[in-house]
């Protein structure tokens, strides 16, 4: 006679150890739970500005490592952390997303050729990724996600003993978070005062909990997956019947090589790249155990598709008109720029740039003064890491400077620059548009010295700076400043400066703060937003004439979301 009972003993065994498809679920149950909370962790934001996004930047990074699980088969505790960790710190977005795949690398470190783990190895996981996470970040700051794990895995660490279960070790981590979660505000001074909890910590205890629901049997609800900023619509007048193809199609492709068709271990991309070089240019081609990673312009990428598949087959692939692109730049153009420069003409091949840009204008503006690839994004459009490599290899120079733009975006465009082996990768750390404005603006490469191009990049951030208007979204009380629901508020970095109830009189008062009345001030450029009123840019423009003749004041049609003026002050 069969037994079918599963017997206690059986069932505590299985709560023991933690294998490689437990892990698969309780990332894709982590992955739901934060989705589900992902709008809560946006809103817990210190400036009550709708631009709160580390909610999306860490669920967009969990999807990475979630859709890295699709077509992997395996028990192996080790092998599919390897695929989560892998597909994270390419997905990473924002610092929180940046700051949670570090957490996750070092966990995969912890459970290197281990096929299951107990508690004990578990634990140490937990810690690999603490330190790693820690170490990710140059200055950590205490009362932050980087408090929240420490705190949680210190306690539960100390926890474990020989009878301890993997729930038992995830229940234990979940409260200690939850915890110290409420201690945050006590701890860093700018919660305080906004009277929320750190949203990223937030992030990864909404993560830990979906794991501790997994771990007790629970279902998760699955709520709609948070997407990437969607592409701009394609201009069908821009490639018409009687149009003539003269810039070919760019294609990129990721190639999964099959056992079947070639010997991975010894495959050779060479093959490849000989066989591009025939039939286009502007080639990348990497090779990372069994995926290939492709990149050409071409006249025919269907023969791209059909040459690779005799070594393996496609998993992703991007083919865009490259005459529809060249249109489209050549009629996005900002009705007024600052300073107006003459196009420079494109970098040697030894150096390029790439920078991040928020709004049309902004991005054709930087294009005019030398900039190789821009990446789209900005407050809460965080670019990943595999958005910059996507432009590296567009770019493919020896030497590649890059502005994020964004203080946000530094630690997605270091990981992706670490990522990057085919050339060298300089992150020019503008944390906002003026900083990036003003470097882009001294692009010089007459010299051959990197790190002396990088250097006068860096110094020349520090002649400007960058003030911001946008919407209340909430009352506050900040730097002394009293702020009510729908208010219009300006601040420059981290302080808040302005809050008025009239939109003219927030940007008029912004500028009296950033320096007008000291006499110091020579430029002002105003980057508009797509929710600037005309007759207010106007109003603007006026008042600093009459009051401010001696300024020279430009306008600049940036069309970025959320902020209607970024003030850029000289």
């Amino acid at each position: 006679m069969v037994n079918n009972f599963v017997t206690a003993d059986a069932l505590l065994d299985n709560e023991r150890y933690l294998d490689g498809e437990m892990m698969a679920n309780m990332v894709r149950g982590g992955a739901a739970n934060l989705r589900s909370n992902a709008r809560e962790v946006n809103d817990l934001n210190v400036f009550p500005v709708p631009d709160g996004d580390t909610g999306d930047n860490m669920s967009m990074t969990m999807e990475g490592g979630v859709a890295a699980l699709e077509g992997v088969d395996s028990t192996n505790l080790a092998d599919v952390m390897a695929h989560i960790s892998q597909g994270m710190l390419l997905g990473a977005r924002g610092n929180s997303g940046v700051i949670l795949s570090q957490f996750f690398a070092g966990m995969n470190k912890g459970f290197t050729d281990c096929d299951k783990a107990d508690a004990h190895i578990v634990g140490a996981a937990l810690e690999e990724g603490v330190k790693q996470a820690y170490s990710s970040v140059i200055t950590p700051t205490e009362g932050t996600i980087l408090t929240v794990a420490r705190e949680a895995v210190e306690y539960a660490v100390s926890r474990i003993d020989d009878d301890t279960t993997i729930p038992a070790l995830f229940s234990d981590l979940t409260t200690e978070m939850y915890a110290s979660l409420q201690r945050t505000p006590e701890i860093l001074e700018v919660l305080k005062e906004a009277g929320v909890i750190d949203s990223g910590g937030a992030g990864l205890f909404y993560i830990m909990l979906g794991f501790s629901k997994i771990l007790q049997g629970e279902e998760i609800e699955a709520a709609g997956a948070v997407q990437a900023p969607k592409a701009a619509a394609i201009n069908l007048n821009a490639f018409g019947p009687d149009s003539e193809m003269t810039y070919g199609y760019c294609t990129e492709m990721l190639l999964r090589l099959q056992n079947a068709k070639v010997d991975i271990a010894a495959f050779d991309v060479s093959v490849i790249i000989d066989y591009l070089s025939s039939i286009g240019d502007s080639i990348v081609c990497v090779k990372n155990d069994s995926i290939v990673k492709l990149h050409v312009h071409t006249m025919t990428p269907g023969n791209v598709l059909t040459f690779c598949q005799q070594f393996g087959e496609a998993l992703t692939v991007k083919i865009e008109n490259m005459n529809v692109q060249h249109s489209e730049a050549e009629e996005n153009t900002p009705a007024q720029t600052a300073a107006p420069a003459p196009r420079r003409e494109k970098p040697a091949k030894g150096h390029g740039t790439v920078a991040v840009a928020s709004g049309d204008g902004i991005a054709d503006l930087f294009r005019q003064l030398g900039v190789d690839a821009v990446v789209s994004g900005g407050q809460t459009q965080n670019p990943s890491a595999q958005d910059f490599l996507s432009a590296f290899e567009e770019v493919g120079a020896k030497h590649i400077y890059v502005f994020p733009n964004n203080g946000n975006i530094v630690m997605a465009a270091k990981q992706a620059g670490q990522l990057y082996d085919k050339g060298e990768v300089h992150v020019i750390e503008s944390k906002d548009l003026g900083q990036g404005y003003a470097a882009i603006s001294s692009l010089n490469f007459q010299s051959d010295d990197a790190e002396l191009i990088a250097a006068q990049l860096t110094e020349a951030m520090g002649y400007v700076k960058t003030g911001s208007v946008s919407t209340s979204i909430r009352d506050a009380e900040l730097n002394g400043v009293h702020i009510e629901t729908g208010d219009f508020i300006g601040f420059m970095g981290k302080e808040m400066l302005v809050s008025r109830k009239e939109l003219a009189d927030a940007a008029e008062e912004l500028l009296i703060k950033m320096g007008l009345d000291t006499g110091e001030v020579y430029m002002v450029t105003a980057f508009t937003g797509s929710e600037a009123p005309a007759e207010t840019v106007d109003a603007l423009t006026d008042w600093m004439a009459e009051n401010y003749p001696d300024v020279e004041f430009y306008t600049v049609e940036g069309g970025q979301e959320v902020y209607p003026f970024i003030f850029v002050v000289e």
